[in-house]
Protein backbone atom coordinates (compact mmCIF):
# COMPACT_ATOMS: atom_id res chain seq x y z
CA UNK A 1 0.00 0.00 0.00
CA UNK A 2 3.04 2.72 0.91
CA UNK A 3 4.41 1.69 -2.78
CA UNK A 4 1.30 2.15 -3.80
CA UNK A 5 0.48 5.63 -2.40
CA UNK A 6 3.72 6.71 -2.94
CA UNK A 7 3.56 5.64 -6.11
CA UNK A 8 0.40 7.22 -7.86
CA UNK A 9 0.78 10.71 -5.71
CA UNK A 10 4.47 11.35 -6.80
CA UNK A 11 3.80 10.49 -10.42
CA UNK A 12 3.49 14.51 -11.54
CA UNK A 13 6.73 15.12 -9.66
CA UNK A 14 8.55 12.84 -11.76
CA UNK A 15 11.36 16.12 -13.14
CA UNK A 16 11.50 17.44 -9.40
CA UNK A 17 12.50 13.80 -8.46
CA UNK A 18 14.79 13.38 -11.36
CA UNK A 19 16.62 16.66 -10.60
CA UNK A 20 16.76 15.40 -6.23
CA UNK A 21 18.41 11.82 -7.42
CA UNK A 22 20.91 13.92 -9.41
CA UNK A 23 22.08 16.10 -7.36
CA UNK A 24 21.82 13.35 -4.24
CA UNK A 25 23.71 10.65 -6.04
CA UNK A 26 26.80 14.12 -7.11
CA UNK A 27 26.60 14.97 -3.35
CA UNK A 28 27.37 11.22 -2.64
CA UNK A 29 30.04 10.48 -4.91
CA UNK A 30 32.06 13.78 -4.04
CA UNK A 31 31.46 12.60 -0.28
CA UNK A 32 33.01 9.46 -1.08
CA UNK A 33 35.48 10.23 -3.23
CA UNK A 34 37.54 13.30 -0.96
CA UNK A 35 39.23 9.89 1.25
CA UNK A 36 40.50 8.54 -1.54
CA UNK A 37 42.21 12.56 -2.53
CA UNK A 38 43.22 12.73 1.42
CA UNK A 39 44.59 9.68 1.70
CA UNK A 40 46.60 10.37 -1.71
CA UNK A 41 47.69 13.82 0.57
CA UNK A 42 48.71 12.29 3.09
CA UNK A 43 50.66 9.86 1.35
CA UNK A 44 52.28 11.15 -1.52
CA UNK A 45 52.07 15.68 0.11
CA UNK A 46 52.51 15.12 3.52
CA UNK A 47 54.50 12.20 4.25
CA UNK A 48 57.00 13.29 1.67
CA UNK A 49 56.82 17.16 2.33
CA UNK A 50 55.59 18.00 -1.13
CA UNK A 51 53.96 21.25 -0.09
CA UNK A 52 52.85 21.83 -4.19
CA UNK A 53 50.94 18.72 -4.16
CA UNK A 54 49.23 19.42 -0.84
CA UNK A 55 48.02 23.09 -1.90
CA UNK A 56 46.95 21.73 -5.28
CA UNK A 57 44.77 18.10 -3.67
CA UNK A 58 43.88 20.68 -0.99
CA UNK A 59 42.54 23.15 -3.92
CA UNK A 60 40.65 20.02 -5.53
CA UNK A 61 39.01 19.11 -2.47
CA UNK A 62 37.83 22.22 -0.97
CA UNK A 63 36.15 22.73 -4.79
CA UNK A 64 34.75 19.69 -4.56
CA UNK A 65 33.65 20.03 -1.26
CA UNK A 66 31.60 23.33 -2.17
CA UNK A 67 30.18 21.61 -5.17
CA UNK A 68 29.04 18.85 -2.96
CA UNK A 69 27.07 21.70 -0.52
CA UNK A 70 25.98 23.07 -3.75
CA UNK A 71 24.23 19.58 -4.54
CA UNK A 72 23.21 18.62 -1.20
CA UNK A 73 21.33 21.78 -0.96
CA UNK A 74 19.78 21.44 -3.89
CA UNK A 75 18.38 18.04 -3.42
CA UNK A 76 17.29 19.17 0.03
CA UNK A 77 15.08 21.86 -1.52
CA UNK A 78 13.69 19.63 -4.30
CA UNK A 79 13.17 16.75 -1.68
CA UNK A 80 11.23 19.40 0.26
CA UNK A 81 9.64 20.96 -2.20
CA UNK A 82 8.39 17.51 -3.94
CA UNK A 83 7.15 15.98 -0.63
CA UNK A 84 5.41 19.03 0.36
CA UNK A 85 3.59 18.57 -3.06
CA UNK A 86 2.69 14.93 -2.20
CA UNK A 87 1.38 15.35 1.08
CA UNK A 88 -1.25 18.35 -0.45
CA UNK A 89 -2.29 15.71 -3.06
CA UNK A 90 -2.78 12.88 -0.46
CA UNK A 91 -4.76 15.15 1.67
CA UNK A 92 -6.70 16.55 -1.37
CA UNK A 93 -7.65 13.17 -2.32
CA UNK A 94 -8.26 11.87 0.93
CA UNK A 95 -10.78 15.22 1.34
CA UNK A 96 -12.54 14.47 -2.06
CA UNK A 97 -13.12 10.89 -1.54
CA UNK A 98 -14.64 11.83 2.24
CA UNK A 99 -16.80 14.24 0.81
CA UNK A 100 -18.73 11.38 -1.87
CA UNK A 101 -19.39 9.66 0.80
CA UNK A 102 -22.69 8.92 2.14
CA UNK A 103 -24.07 8.61 5.55
CA UNK A 104 -23.08 5.12 5.44
CA UNK A 105 -19.86 5.76 4.38
CA UNK A 106 -19.28 7.97 6.98
CA UNK A 107 -20.61 6.08 9.97
CA UNK A 108 -18.29 3.26 8.73
CA UNK A 109 -15.03 4.85 9.19
CA UNK A 110 -16.55 7.17 12.12
CA UNK A 111 -15.66 11.37 11.65
CA UNK A 112 -12.69 11.13 13.94
CA UNK A 113 -10.59 8.25 12.63
CA UNK A 114 -11.45 10.17 9.01
CA UNK A 115 -9.79 13.12 10.70
CA UNK A 116 -6.47 11.39 11.54
CA UNK A 117 -6.49 9.64 8.33
CA UNK A 118 -6.47 13.18 6.36
CA UNK A 119 -4.10 14.62 8.78
CA UNK A 120 -1.50 12.38 11.22
CA UNK A 121 -1.53 9.56 8.38
CA UNK A 122 -1.07 11.91 5.58
CA UNK A 123 1.87 13.69 7.59
CA UNK A 124 3.72 10.00 8.42
CA UNK A 125 3.71 9.14 4.88
CA UNK A 126 4.52 12.57 3.65
CA UNK A 127 7.46 12.99 6.57
CA UNK A 128 8.52 9.65 4.93
CA UNK A 129 8.81 10.35 1.43
CA UNK A 130 10.69 13.71 2.76
CA UNK A 131 13.43 12.07 4.05
CA UNK A 132 13.87 9.34 1.24
CA UNK A 133 14.87 11.82 -1.07
CA UNK A 134 17.88 12.17 0.93
CA UNK A 135 18.45 9.61 2.72
CA UNK A 136 16.97 6.93 1.14
CA UNK A 137 18.94 7.27 -1.97
CA UNK A 138 22.40 8.18 -0.71
CA UNK A 139 22.31 5.27 1.72
CA UNK A 140 22.76 2.47 -0.65
CA UNK A 141 25.00 4.10 -3.16
CA UNK A 142 27.39 5.48 -0.12
CA UNK A 143 27.21 2.09 1.61
CA UNK A 144 27.74 -0.26 -1.57
CA UNK A 145 30.11 2.43 -2.87
CA UNK A 146 32.19 2.83 0.45
CA UNK A 147 32.54 -1.02 0.32
CA UNK A 148 34.31 -0.94 -2.81
CA UNK A 149 36.44 1.63 -2.20
CA UNK A 150 37.63 -0.05 1.00
CA UNK A 151 38.21 -2.94 -0.87
CA UNK A 152 40.52 -1.36 -3.47
CA UNK A 153 42.31 0.58 -0.36
CA UNK A 154 43.09 -3.08 1.62
CA UNK A 155 40.98 -5.62 0.83
CA UNK A 156 42.58 -7.90 3.69
CA UNK A 157 40.81 -5.47 6.42
CA UNK A 158 38.05 -5.29 4.43
CA UNK A 159 37.25 -8.72 6.05
CA UNK A 160 35.88 -6.84 8.60
CA UNK A 161 32.87 -5.78 6.92
CA UNK A 162 32.10 -8.85 6.06
CA UNK A 163 31.08 -9.67 9.73
CA UNK A 164 29.94 -6.17 11.10
CA UNK A 165 27.48 -4.96 8.22
CA UNK A 166 25.65 -8.70 7.94
CA UNK A 167 24.71 -9.02 11.76
CA UNK A 168 23.68 -5.57 12.04
CA UNK A 169 21.18 -5.79 9.36
CA UNK A 170 19.49 -8.60 10.50
CA UNK A 171 19.10 -7.26 14.36
CA UNK A 172 17.72 -4.56 12.60
CA UNK A 173 15.18 -6.48 10.43
CA UNK A 174 13.94 -7.99 13.60
CA UNK A 175 13.52 -4.85 15.25
CA UNK A 176 11.59 -3.87 12.14
CA UNK A 177 9.35 -6.97 11.89
CA UNK A 178 8.29 -6.10 15.86
CA UNK A 179 7.80 -2.27 15.12
CA UNK A 180 4.60 -2.94 12.46
CA UNK A 181 1.95 -4.00 14.49
CA UNK A 182 2.55 -1.58 17.00
CA UNK A 183 2.43 1.26 14.32
CA UNK A 184 -0.83 -0.27 13.34
CA UNK A 185 -1.92 -0.04 17.35
CA UNK A 186 -0.66 3.36 17.50
CA UNK A 187 -2.68 4.80 14.88
CA UNK A 188 -5.41 3.08 16.38
CA UNK A 189 -5.59 4.58 20.05
CA UNK A 190 -4.97 7.89 18.24
CA UNK A 191 -8.51 8.00 16.86
CA UNK A 192 -9.93 6.46 20.50
CA UNK A 193 -8.41 9.85 21.62
CA UNK A 194 -9.75 11.77 19.24
CA UNK A 195 -13.23 10.30 19.58
CA UNK A 196 -13.02 11.01 23.25
CA UNK A 197 -11.81 14.07 22.88
CA UNK A 198 -14.40 15.37 20.46
CA UNK A 199 -17.36 13.54 21.98
CA UNK A 200 -16.48 15.67 25.22
CA UNK A 201 -16.33 18.83 23.24
CA UNK A 202 -19.76 18.75 21.50
CA UNK A 203 -21.05 17.45 25.02
CA UNK A 204 -19.51 19.59 27.25
CA UNK A 205 -23.18 20.89 28.44
CA UNK A 206 -24.10 17.71 28.86
CA UNK A 207 -21.30 16.28 31.21
CA UNK A 208 -21.41 19.61 33.32
CA UNK A 209 -25.50 19.12 33.56
CA UNK A 210 -24.77 15.66 35.04
CA UNK A 211 -21.60 15.86 36.74
CA UNK A 212 -19.76 13.71 35.08
CA UNK A 213 -16.32 15.29 34.72
CA UNK A 214 -14.76 12.66 36.85
CA UNK A 215 -15.72 10.02 35.04
CA UNK A 216 -14.94 11.50 31.47
CA UNK A 217 -11.77 12.87 32.65
CA UNK A 218 -11.15 8.93 33.73
CA UNK A 219 -12.35 7.75 30.10
CA UNK A 220 -9.81 10.31 28.65
CA UNK A 221 -7.07 9.27 31.21
CA UNK A 222 -7.30 5.66 29.51
CA UNK A 223 -7.20 6.31 26.36
CA UNK A 224 -3.90 8.91 26.63
CA UNK A 225 -2.78 6.02 28.94
CA UNK A 226 -2.98 3.72 26.21
CA UNK A 227 -1.51 5.45 23.51
CA UNK A 228 1.21 6.60 25.54
CA UNK A 229 2.02 3.20 26.55
CA UNK A 230 1.92 2.12 22.80
CA UNK A 231 3.98 4.45 21.75
CA UNK A 232 6.57 4.01 24.62
CA UNK A 233 6.43 0.44 23.27
CA UNK A 234 7.59 1.63 19.65
CA UNK A 235 10.19 4.35 20.77
CA UNK A 236 11.96 1.74 23.11
CA UNK A 237 12.50 -0.03 19.89
CA UNK A 238 13.46 2.53 17.82
CA UNK A 239 15.78 3.90 20.21
CA UNK A 240 17.23 0.53 20.32
CA UNK A 241 18.43 0.77 16.89
CA UNK A 242 20.78 3.59 17.31
CA UNK A 243 23.06 2.23 20.25
CA UNK A 244 23.64 -0.79 18.30
CA UNK A 245 24.67 1.27 15.21
CA UNK A 246 26.96 3.43 17.17
CA UNK A 247 28.25 -0.01 19.35
CA UNK A 248 28.97 -1.34 15.71
CA UNK A 249 30.54 1.51 14.45
CA UNK A 250 32.95 2.31 17.48
CA UNK A 251 33.87 -1.88 17.95
CA UNK A 252 34.86 -1.38 13.92
CA UNK A 253 36.73 1.48 14.33
CA UNK A 254 39.11 -0.12 17.29
CA UNK A 255 39.45 -3.15 14.86
CA UNK A 256 40.32 -1.41 11.82
CA UNK A 257 42.79 0.82 14.00
CA UNK A 258 44.15 -1.99 15.85
CA UNK A 259 44.61 -4.19 12.39
CA UNK A 260 45.56 -1.28 10.49
CA UNK A 261 48.67 -0.45 13.06
CA UNK A 262 49.65 -4.01 12.66
CA UNK A 263 49.73 -3.72 8.45
CA UNK A 264 51.27 -0.55 8.94
CA UNK A 265 54.26 -1.62 10.91
CA UNK A 266 54.64 -4.53 8.76
CA UNK A 267 54.71 -2.63 5.60
CA UNK A 268 51.54 -4.25 3.77
CA UNK A 269 49.66 -0.69 3.91
CA UNK A 270 49.68 2.91 4.36
CA UNK A 271 48.94 6.05 6.76
CA UNK A 272 47.21 7.04 3.88
CA UNK A 273 44.90 4.45 3.11
CA UNK A 274 44.23 3.26 6.48
CA UNK A 275 42.72 7.42 7.22
CA UNK A 276 40.85 6.88 3.91
CA UNK A 277 39.55 2.88 5.08
CA UNK A 278 38.10 4.47 8.15
CA UNK A 279 36.65 7.32 6.58
CA UNK A 280 34.98 4.74 4.54
CA UNK A 281 34.22 2.62 7.40
CA UNK A 282 32.53 5.77 9.02
CA UNK A 283 30.67 6.04 5.46
CA UNK A 284 29.28 2.80 5.72
CA UNK A 285 28.50 2.43 8.62
CA UNK A 286 26.59 6.01 8.80
CA UNK A 287 24.95 4.59 5.70
CA UNK A 288 23.40 1.83 7.55
CA UNK A 289 22.47 4.14 10.26
CA UNK A 290 20.59 6.33 7.97
CA UNK A 291 18.86 3.49 6.33
CA UNK A 292 18.08 2.37 9.86
CA UNK A 293 16.07 5.66 10.49
CA UNK A 294 14.52 5.05 7.41
CA UNK A 295 13.38 1.48 8.37
CA UNK A 296 12.35 2.61 11.63
CA UNK A 297 9.35 5.02 10.04
CA UNK A 298 8.81 2.53 7.12
CA UNK A 299 5.92 0.58 9.36
CA UNK A 300 4.48 3.18 10.80
CA UNK A 301 4.08 4.89 7.67
CA UNK A 302 2.87 1.71 6.19
CA UNK A 303 0.22 1.28 8.35
CA UNK A 304 -0.78 4.98 7.38
CA UNK A 305 -0.66 4.26 3.70
CA UNK A 306 -3.16 0.93 4.63
CA UNK A 307 -5.62 3.47 6.21
CA UNK A 308 -5.26 6.19 3.58
CA UNK A 309 -6.07 3.47 1.34
CA UNK A 310 -8.97 2.68 2.80
CA UNK A 311 -10.49 5.47 2.43
CA UNK A 312 -9.38 6.22 -0.99
CA UNK A 313 -10.15 2.84 -2.06
CA UNK A 314 -14.32 2.69 -0.07
CA UNK A 315 -16.76 3.62 -2.92
CA UNK A 316 -19.63 5.67 -2.00
CA UNK A 317 -23.02 4.23 -2.56
CA UNK A 318 -24.37 7.10 -3.59
CA UNK A 319 -23.07 6.68 -7.42
CA UNK A 320 -22.97 9.63 -9.99
CA UNK A 321 -25.12 9.08 -13.06
CA UNK A 322 -23.19 7.94 -16.30
CA UNK A 323 -25.46 10.05 -18.24
CA UNK A 324 -26.57 12.90 -16.03
CA UNK A 325 -29.79 14.87 -16.86
CA UNK A 326 -28.58 18.28 -16.68
CA UNK A 327 -31.17 19.97 -17.15
CA UNK A 328 -35.42 19.98 -15.80
CA UNK A 329 -38.71 21.47 -16.50
CA UNK A 330 -38.30 23.26 -12.93
CA UNK A 331 -41.47 23.35 -12.10
CA UNK A 332 -40.61 21.51 -8.79
CA UNK A 333 -43.40 18.16 -8.85
CA UNK A 334 -42.29 16.11 -6.54
CA UNK A 335 -43.41 12.00 -6.46
CA UNK A 336 -42.65 8.89 -4.61
CA UNK A 337 -43.55 5.89 -6.06
CA UNK A 338 -43.29 2.89 -3.97
CA UNK A 339 -40.19 4.06 -1.84
CA UNK A 340 -39.17 1.59 0.78
CA UNK A 341 -35.44 2.05 2.55
CA UNK A 342 -33.91 0.40 4.77
CA UNK A 343 -30.13 0.47 6.29
CA UNK A 344 -27.54 -2.05 5.69
CA UNK A 345 -27.34 -4.95 7.80
CA UNK A 346 -30.81 -4.02 9.57
CA UNK A 347 -33.23 -6.75 9.70
CA UNK A 348 -36.73 -4.20 8.78
CA UNK A 349 -37.02 -1.13 6.19
CA UNK A 350 -36.99 1.52 7.70
CA UNK A 351 -39.98 2.56 5.21
CA UNK A 352 -42.23 0.83 3.14
CA UNK A 353 -44.17 1.17 0.30
CA UNK A 354 -44.22 5.00 0.47
CA UNK A 355 -46.51 6.27 -2.46
CA UNK A 356 -46.78 10.50 -2.69
CA UNK A 357 -46.86 13.19 -4.76
CA UNK A 358 -46.41 16.78 -3.93
CA UNK A 359 -47.12 20.24 -6.47
CA UNK A 360 -46.26 23.52 -7.20
CA UNK A 361 -47.96 26.18 -4.71
CA UNK A 362 -49.02 23.45 -2.38
CA UNK A 363 -47.66 22.52 1.44
CA UNK A 364 -47.64 18.98 2.41
CA UNK A 365 -46.58 18.27 6.08
CA UNK A 366 -45.72 14.91 7.35
CA UNK A 367 -46.29 14.17 10.74
CA UNK A 368 -46.03 10.79 12.94
CA UNK A 369 -44.39 9.79 15.85
CA UNK A 370 -40.42 9.58 16.82
CA UNK A 371 -38.56 7.06 14.92
CA UNK A 372 -41.58 6.64 12.52
CA UNK A 373 -38.88 7.79 9.26
CA UNK A 374 -40.20 11.16 8.39
CA UNK A 375 -36.46 12.83 8.52
CA UNK A 376 -35.26 9.10 6.59
CA UNK A 377 -37.78 10.35 4.02
CA UNK A 378 -36.55 13.53 3.50
CA UNK A 379 -32.84 12.86 3.16
CA UNK A 380 -33.97 10.47 0.06
CA UNK A 381 -35.39 13.82 -1.71
CA UNK A 382 -32.02 15.45 -2.02
CA UNK A 383 -30.68 12.04 -2.32
CA UNK A 384 -28.78 12.29 1.15
CA UNK A 385 -29.20 8.39 0.78
CA UNK A 386 -30.91 6.19 -1.84
CA UNK A 387 -33.64 4.26 -2.10
CA UNK A 388 -32.98 0.87 -1.75
CA UNK A 389 -36.93 0.13 -2.62
CA UNK A 390 -39.01 2.34 -5.23
CA UNK A 391 -38.37 5.79 -6.96
CA UNK A 392 -38.31 9.49 -6.31
CA UNK A 393 -39.09 11.23 -9.24
CA UNK A 394 -38.06 15.28 -9.44
CA UNK A 395 -40.13 16.83 -12.32
CA UNK A 396 -40.65 13.11 -13.78
CA UNK A 397 -36.59 12.32 -13.54
CA UNK A 398 -35.08 9.79 -11.14
CA UNK A 399 -33.42 11.89 -8.66
CA UNK A 400 -30.97 8.98 -9.39
CA UNK A 401 -29.87 10.10 -12.81
CA UNK A 402 -30.42 14.42 -12.27
CA UNK A 403 -26.71 15.43 -12.31
CA UNK A 404 -26.45 16.53 -8.77
CA UNK A 405 -25.53 20.01 -9.21
CA UNK A 406 -28.70 20.10 -10.52
CA UNK A 407 -30.57 18.60 -8.15
CA UNK A 408 -28.95 20.84 -5.48
CA UNK A 409 -30.53 23.87 -7.62
CA UNK A 410 -33.70 22.25 -7.39
CA UNK A 411 -34.45 21.12 -4.12
CA UNK A 412 -33.41 22.71 -0.76
CA UNK A 413 -33.25 21.20 2.52
CA UNK A 414 -33.09 22.53 6.02
CA UNK A 415 -32.38 19.52 8.44
CA UNK A 416 -33.55 18.98 11.99
CA UNK A 417 -29.76 20.00 13.22
CA UNK A 418 -29.46 23.18 11.41
CA UNK A 419 -25.22 23.27 10.93
CA UNK A 420 -23.33 26.85 10.85
CA UNK A 421 -19.70 27.22 9.35
CA UNK A 422 -17.63 29.34 10.81
CA UNK A 423 -17.34 32.63 9.24
CA UNK A 424 -20.03 35.32 8.90
CA UNK A 425 -23.60 35.92 8.78
CA UNK A 426 -23.36 36.66 4.90
CA UNK A 427 -20.83 33.77 4.48
CA UNK A 428 -23.54 31.48 5.79
CA UNK A 429 -26.02 32.56 4.00
CA UNK A 430 -24.45 32.55 0.37
CA UNK A 431 -24.32 28.92 0.90
CA UNK A 432 -27.46 29.13 -0.59
CA UNK A 433 -26.39 31.27 -3.92
CA UNK A 434 -22.25 32.27 -4.05
CA UNK A 435 -23.72 35.11 -5.76
CA UNK A 436 -26.20 36.52 -3.70
CA UNK A 437 -26.56 40.25 -3.21
CA UNK A 438 -27.13 41.58 0.36
CA UNK A 439 -30.29 43.00 -0.40
CA UNK A 440 -31.16 39.60 -1.30
CA UNK A 441 -29.69 38.15 1.30
CA UNK A 442 -31.76 40.94 3.80
CA UNK A 443 -34.55 40.07 1.80
CA UNK A 444 -33.92 36.30 2.85
CA UNK A 445 -33.42 37.12 6.23
CA UNK A 446 -36.37 38.85 6.60
CA UNK A 447 -38.60 35.86 5.23
CA UNK A 448 -37.25 33.63 8.03
CA UNK A 449 -38.30 36.14 10.44
CA UNK A 450 -34.10 36.70 11.41
CA UNK A 451 -33.47 40.47 10.14
CA UNK A 452 -34.67 41.75 13.36
CA UNK A 453 -31.09 40.00 15.33
CA UNK A 454 -28.81 40.52 12.84
CA UNK A 455 -29.90 43.83 12.81
CA UNK A 456 -29.20 43.80 16.32
CA UNK A 457 -25.79 42.14 16.20
CA UNK A 458 -22.66 44.48 16.28
CA UNK A 459 -21.42 44.10 12.32
CA UNK A 460 -25.13 43.14 10.77
CA UNK A 461 -24.09 40.85 8.18
CA UNK A 462 -20.49 40.56 8.79
CA UNK A 463 -21.02 39.19 12.04
CA UNK A 464 -18.74 36.71 12.81
CA UNK A 465 -20.86 32.84 13.31
CA UNK A 466 -18.94 30.89 15.39
CA UNK A 467 -17.92 27.08 14.30
CA UNK A 468 -21.60 25.04 14.17
CA UNK A 469 -23.10 28.26 15.14
CA UNK A 470 -22.76 27.52 18.70
CA UNK A 471 -22.41 31.84 19.44
CA UNK A 472 -26.10 32.30 18.41
CA UNK A 473 -29.26 30.35 19.70
CA UNK A 474 -30.97 26.86 18.66
CA UNK A 475 -34.10 29.57 17.32
CA UNK A 476 -31.65 31.70 15.60
CA UNK A 477 -29.68 28.79 14.32
CA UNK A 478 -32.83 27.08 12.38
CA UNK A 479 -33.93 31.01 11.22
CA UNK A 480 -30.74 31.38 9.66
CA UNK A 481 -30.83 27.94 8.06
CA UNK A 482 -34.39 28.21 6.79
CA UNK A 483 -32.43 32.20 5.32
CA UNK A 484 -29.89 30.02 3.68
CA UNK A 485 -32.16 27.99 1.75
CA UNK A 486 -34.35 31.27 0.59
CA UNK A 487 -31.63 32.80 -0.72
CA UNK A 488 -31.10 29.62 -3.14
CA UNK A 489 -34.69 29.78 -4.63
CA UNK A 490 -35.52 26.20 -5.74
CA UNK A 491 -38.01 24.58 -7.12
CA UNK A 492 -38.71 22.27 -3.82
CA UNK A 493 -38.47 23.69 -0.22
CA UNK A 494 -38.04 20.72 2.28
CA UNK A 495 -38.54 21.89 6.13
CA UNK A 496 -37.43 18.63 8.55
CA UNK A 497 -38.78 20.21 11.60
CA UNK A 498 -37.19 23.38 11.06
CA UNK A 499 -39.69 25.26 12.99
CA UNK A 500 -38.99 23.31 16.61
CA UNK A 501 -37.05 25.88 18.20
CA UNK A 502 -39.43 28.91 17.60
CA UNK A 503 -41.94 30.25 20.04
CA UNK A 504 -45.72 29.99 18.47
CA UNK A 505 -45.91 33.96 17.57
CA UNK A 506 -42.15 33.57 15.15
CA UNK A 507 -43.40 30.41 14.15
CA UNK A 508 -46.66 31.43 12.64
CA UNK A 509 -45.17 35.01 11.34
CA UNK A 510 -42.38 32.41 9.76
CA UNK A 511 -45.21 30.75 7.90
CA UNK A 512 -47.07 33.82 6.56
CA UNK A 513 -44.11 34.50 5.28
CA UNK A 514 -42.84 31.96 3.92
CA UNK A 515 -46.51 30.96 2.44
CA UNK A 516 -45.90 34.26 0.26
CA UNK A 517 -42.26 33.99 -0.58
CA UNK A 518 -43.21 29.86 -1.88
CA UNK A 519 -46.54 30.59 -3.25
CA UNK A 520 -44.69 29.00 -6.87
CA UNK A 521 -43.03 26.73 -5.01
CA UNK A 522 -43.42 22.95 -3.69
CA UNK A 523 -42.90 23.07 0.23
CA UNK A 524 -42.72 19.58 2.32
CA UNK A 525 -42.73 19.99 5.83
CA UNK A 526 -41.78 17.55 8.50
CA UNK A 527 -43.29 18.61 12.18
CA UNK A 528 -43.81 17.37 15.14
CA UNK A 529 -46.03 20.83 16.22
CA UNK A 530 -50.04 20.29 14.96
CA UNK A 531 -49.97 23.76 14.66
CA UNK A 532 -47.41 24.12 12.08
CA UNK A 533 -49.14 21.35 9.80
CA UNK A 534 -52.49 21.97 10.28
CA UNK A 535 -53.39 24.57 7.36
CA UNK A 536 -51.27 22.47 5.23
CA UNK A 537 -52.82 22.03 1.71
CA UNK A 538 -52.13 17.95 2.25
CA UNK A 539 -50.81 15.73 5.45
CA UNK A 540 -48.97 12.91 5.48
CA UNK A 541 -49.49 10.79 8.19
CA UNK A 542 -46.40 8.06 9.15
CA UNK A 543 -46.57 5.28 11.31
CA UNK A 544 -44.21 1.99 11.48
CA UNK A 545 -42.65 3.50 7.87
CA UNK A 546 -45.74 2.99 6.31
CA UNK A 547 -48.34 6.18 5.66
CA UNK A 548 -51.67 5.37 7.25
CA UNK A 549 -53.58 8.82 6.28
CA UNK A 550 -53.27 11.36 3.49
CA UNK A 551 -55.75 14.59 3.82
CA UNK A 552 -56.71 17.61 5.17
CA UNK A 553 -56.60 18.68 9.17
CA UNK A 554 -60.15 18.17 8.95
CA UNK A 555 -60.23 15.00 6.76
CA UNK A 556 -57.86 13.03 9.37
CA UNK A 557 -59.37 14.72 12.00
CA UNK A 558 -62.58 12.07 11.27
CA UNK A 559 -61.34 9.08 9.78
CA UNK A 560 -57.47 8.82 11.04
CA UNK A 561 -57.20 7.52 14.33
CA UNK A 562 -53.37 7.82 14.38
CA UNK A 563 -53.65 11.71 13.65
CA UNK A 564 -56.39 12.45 15.63
CA UNK A 565 -54.00 10.99 18.90
CA UNK A 566 -51.21 12.68 17.57
CA UNK A 567 -53.95 15.96 17.78
CA UNK A 568 -55.18 15.37 20.84
CA UNK A 569 -52.10 15.13 22.61
CA UNK A 570 -51.12 18.43 21.97
CA UNK A 571 -54.97 20.32 21.29
CA UNK A 572 -58.22 20.29 23.20
CA UNK A 573 -61.10 18.64 21.13
CA UNK A 574 -62.21 22.33 20.43
CA UNK A 575 -58.86 23.49 19.42
CA UNK A 576 -58.20 20.51 16.76
CA UNK A 577 -62.02 21.38 15.68
CA UNK A 578 -61.26 25.33 14.80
Amino acid sequence: MLIRVLRAHLGPYRGQIAALVVLQLAATFVMLYLPTLNADLIDHGVVEGDTGYIVSIGGIMLALTFGQVVCACGAAFFSARTAMAFGRDVRASVFNRVQSFSAREIGHFGAPSLITRATNDVQQVQMLALLSGTMMISAPFMCIGGIVLAINQDAKLSLLLVAVVPILGIVISLIIRRMHPLGRAMQERLDTVNRVLREQLHGLRVIRAFVRDTHERDRFAVANAELTDTSVRYGRLMALMFPLVFAAVNISSIAVIWFGAHRIDSGGMQIGALTAFLSYLMQILMSVMMATFMFAMIPRAAVCAERICEVLDTETTLLAPENPVTELDRHGELELRGVGFRYPGAEASVLRDISLAARPGQVTAIIGSTGVGKSTLMSLIPRLSDVTEGTVLVDGVDVRDIDPALLAKTVALVPQKPYLFSGTVASNLRYGDPDATDDELWRALETAQAKGFVEAMPDGLATSISQGGTNVSGGQRQRLAIARALVRRPEVYLFDDSFSALDYATDAALRAALARETAAATVVIVAQRVATIRDADQIIVLDAGQIVGVGTHHELMADNETYREIVLSQLTEQEAAA
